[in-house]
């Protein structure tokens, strides 16, 4: 019997659906009775791996539905699949297409399955993201009352600026309740705040956004997140390697982390200074310090054990 592979595209009102080798294509509205109406027809199938593309939270409810219907299900990157796409040609772009892509690009490929996040993890990540954008917006309007000369202007900037630091304790304080409120969360940020360059803020955006750590190599967490060098080369030409992708709020993250290392850090000062005493450009050496910090708590949540100078 041959492997059945479906691919999803969301979109705000209905799902279309490609099922392959068969070539089926069916949509179904995205509300309950068209999620119940879809996964009936999947679990009958019986595929061999469902993709769904990631749009911006669309693909949430549909993606949870399927978890649910215990289905393997790969929550695919848009990007990856627009190159794929474009490898095969495929131009013309509608919902039906884009499907079709998706199943073809899991056929293919075959993403790894990965579990969903549980509603209180997902909840956290909301949290943690949310406190981003606070103080984005906070710094952002502090640069603009500088700027501003206009009094009923720097009034006006003067009350959000106060609206939002008065938010981001109170968002601070449901973060810290989650995380300290949690036995298995609560014992993974304690031995992350053992890595010396790691504070609190920094390992609960490790455990919002990057659930994966302590359960992958360290090559899979170095390319994960974005930290992972590839090698540019052709024939005798060879390109300056490169970092890209990965999850770009967990690398911020960790750069921070990386950052505070070389000053505190006596293991990770020594490496970076090593690095530079051999020529490297400070980005170099620092993204290699960001490298090795990531991989070493990869390894003590792996292990379950705090950090050691040794």
């Amino acid at each position: 019997m041959e492997a059945i592979y479906v691919g999803i595209d969301v979109s705000k009102d209905r799902l279309d659906v490609h099922v392959l080798p068969s070539g089926q294509s069916f949509a179904v509205a995205r509300d309950g009775k068209g999620l119940s109406e879809l996964i009936e027809q999947l679990v009958a199938m019986r595929p061999q791996l469902i993709a769904v593309e990631a749009t911006g939270g669309f693909e949430t409810i549909v993606a949870a539905a399927i978890a649910g219907a215990h289905l393997r299900l790969a929550v695919v990157n848009p990007a990856q699949v627009r190159h794929f796409a474009q490898a095969v040609g495929k131009r013309a772009k509608t919902d039906p297409i884009d499907a079709a892509v998706i199943a073809r690009f899991a056929e293919a490929v075959k993403p790894e399955p990965r579990e969903l996040p549980d509603e209180a993890a997902r909840l956290l990540s909301e949290l943690v993201g949310r406190r981003a954008q606070v103080i984005e917006m906070l710094v952002a309007e502090r640069q603009r009352e500088k700027r501003a000369s206009a009094v009923r202007v720097r009034k006006s900037l003067a009350r959000h600026i106060a609206a939002l630091e008065k938010e981001l304790p109170d968002i601070d304080r449901d973060i810290d309740t989650m995380v300290r409120g949690s036995p298995v969360w609560r014992e993974k940020e304690d031995l992350l705040i053992s890595f010396p360059g790691v504070a609190h803020r920094i390992a609960r955006s490790m455990l919002a956004d990057l659930p994966e750590l302590g359960r992958l190599t360290r090559r899979q967490i170095a390319s994960l997140v974005g930290v992972a060098p590839f090698t540019r080369q052709s024939g005798q030409w060879r390109g300056k390697s490169m970092i890209a992708g990965g999850r770009p709020f967990v690398r911020a993250a960790i750069f921070m982390a990386a950052m505070s290392a070389i000053r505190c850090n006596p293991v990770l000062r020594q490496f970076y200074q090593h690095l530079l005493a051999r020529g490297k450009p400070r980005m170099v050496a620092l993204i290699a310090v960001a490298r090795k910090l990531l991989t070493t708590l990869n390894a003590m949540l792996r292990d379950k054990r705090p950090w050691q100078p040794a």
